[in-house]
């Protein structure tokens, strides 16, 4: 064992597979491109043979990120696809990942009584043979096997050092071992991590790894426990997003190891200070908002309003911080540029924050920031940070809002006035009335649009204090056209839906550009308008 843990992320496979977390390729290429900066070991970019989509995504991913070093880094991050134990899923995930410097095929197999019995139909002996089989088939392809025996946390352990050791012998150089449903305590799993390195023949030579899910609340804990007993991977998310109650935190465990380093001596490659600019990338893609009391990333995670804690605060930090907030990448700086200032200094500022654009993308936020700085006498940089995520990292709109006026209030019917320019270059104006300002908003823009689906969350915040604050909204839509998703786990397909960010110092407006993001991301995925647009808006990113 070394004092080396890996970050395995699984944000864009076991994430995405969050309710409303789906993604477009060209997101999944930018959060890809975001990890390989923050210093991942590994990225489990998808899983290839959900549909030829899910398959072009990883692949992109593995030309793209996988084949070059992020700026400061000596590799490029390991590129993983996911494949189930049969040669179909493996065949798909070499097609995709085969481009990478370094690929990665994963395969997983069930292994606990109850998965044998009703999921899978087959005994404990045919388990073991195919295991073996199919590590052995994605060995013929690439040096770099994962396996994981899944719902290894209700498998029996003796039952687990056989497959392992036949897994092993196949070919398998890490040992994945999922705590599926989060059914572990942290004794329990570093005790079952423990048996494993003590008792699996061969096991010596490869790295152990771990994935737990947060089901009762212990994903991280049982994600130490499992490191502290010889687990030299960890499999994580950004913001612990994933199926059901969702996964282990990357935060928290990169943060656990470096801020208790002296208890557990072991280090990881993330370079923490860009931890806040990622996780705030991944909320806005997948529409998923970070509750104000997560650890880490939450917007209350460095907030002391207690008098006490204040009083101590201001006589030495560490009274009741654990880790200073500029180590995870939060400021508290403000601003000091108006409507006078030029681009240098806000491309300086924004390179201190991390974003590294080019010409064309500094334009866009620099003409953002001087409209911005008209309406507001001092700019944070969470202003910054929410026009980042609006201007630059929005997909190229199939539709794109361009004017819109709404009527409201106690007097008449909220009427909504909106202007699109669609695919095809030319304006469309509509005018509805609803129960509310958004909600005619929202009726105006499905007149134009046209695509039927159900709005099944809407969420809105101030970004910064003050009457004069950016104000975020975040919405999660369902098409009613019946597209679906490929659960490798389940075996089953399931409703996709799909999130979208918009911010304004008008919340109407926000609102409109956040039920537009999700639109044009269903439009992208139905496949509801020309390939030469669709073409178009994966060149723009």
């Amino acid at each position: 064992m070394t004092n080396y843990v890996r970050i395995f992320d699984t944000t864009l496979r076991d994430g995405e597979q969050s309710p409303g977390a789906t993604m477009t390729s060209a997101e999944k290429l930018e959060v890809a491109r975001a990890l390989s900066r923050l210093g991942v070991d590994i990225i489990e970019a998808g899983f290839a043979a959900a549909s030829p989509d899910d398959l072009e995504a990883v692949k992109r991913i593995a030309i793209d990120v996988g084949g070059a070093p992020a700026p400061g880094r000596d590799q490029p991050p390991i590129i993983c696809s996911l494949a189930r134990a049969n040669k179909v899923d493996i065949d798909k995930a070499w097609e995709a990942v085969r481009h990478a410097k370094r690929p990665r095929i994963h395969t997983f197999l069930a292994t606990s009584p109850i998965h044998m019995k009703y999921k899978l139909k087959m005994d404990p002996e045919q388990v073991i043979e195919r295991a073996a089989e199919m590590v052995a088939y994605a060995k013929s392809f690439c040096d770099d096997v994962e396996f994981s025996p899944e719902d290894a946390g209700r498998s029996e352990p003796e039952f687990l050092y056989v497959v392992l050791a036949e897994a092993i012998k196949a070919g398998a150089t890490t040992l994945n071992i999922p705590d599926t449903v989060g059914y572990t305590t942290p004794d329990e799993f570093g005790k079952l991590i423990e048996g494993i390195i003590k008792n699996t023949p061969g096991i010596e030579k490869r790295i152990v790894s771990v994935h737990c899910h947060d089901d009762l609340g212990m994903a991280t804990a049982n994600t130490l426990a499992g490191i502290r007993a010889g687990a030299r991977q960890a499999e994580v998310t950004i913001n612990g997003i994933g199926e059901r109650a969702g996964n282990t935190s990357l935060e928290e465990v990169v943060m656990s190891l470096h801020t208790r380093k002296p208890v557990f001596g072991l280090e990881s490659g993330i370079d923490t200070t860009q931890i806040m600019r990622v996780s705030k990338l991944v909320s806005n893609y997948t529409g998923m908002v970070v509750q104000p009391n997560k650890a880490i990333v939450g917007a209350n995670a460095f907030a002391h309003e207690a008098g006490i804690h204040q009083d101590g605060m201001l006589k030495h930090h560490q009274t009741y911080e654990i880790m200073r907030p500029e180590t995870v990448g939060v400021t508290q700086t403000r601003l000091v540029l108006g409507k006078h200032s030029g681009r240098h200094a806000l491309k300086k500022r924004l390179a201190e924050l991390g974003y590294m654009l080019n010409e064309a993308e500094l334009d866009k936020a620099f003409e953002r920031f001087k409209n911005l700085a008209d309406k507001k006498k001092t700019i944070t940089d969470a202003d910054l940070e929410a026009i980042i995520s609006d201007e630059i990292y929005q997909p190229r709109e199939v539709f794109a809002l361009e004017e819109m006026q709404v009527v409201c209030g106690t007097l008449g019917m909220p009427t909504a006035t909106v202007r699109l320019r669609g695919p095809d270059g030319k304006s469309v104006v509509r005018a509805a009335m609803g129960t509310g300002p958004v909600d005619a908003t929202y009726k105006a823009i499905d007149e134009i649009v046209g695509v039927s689906n159900t709005l099944l969350e809407f969420v809105i915040h101030a970004v910064t204090e003050g009457i004069d604050a950016l104000g975020e909204v975040t919405v999660r839509i369902e098409g009613a056209n019946g597209s679906h998703t490929l659960d490798a786990q389940k075996e089953t397909e399931t409703p996709r839906t799909f999130g979208g960010h918009g911010a304004d110092t008008d919340i109407i407006v926000a609102s409109a550009k956040a039920y537009l993001s999700a639109l044009n991301k269903l439009l992208v995925a139905s496949g509801d308008y020309g390939e030469a647009e669709k073409a178009a808006a994966v060149e723009a990113m």
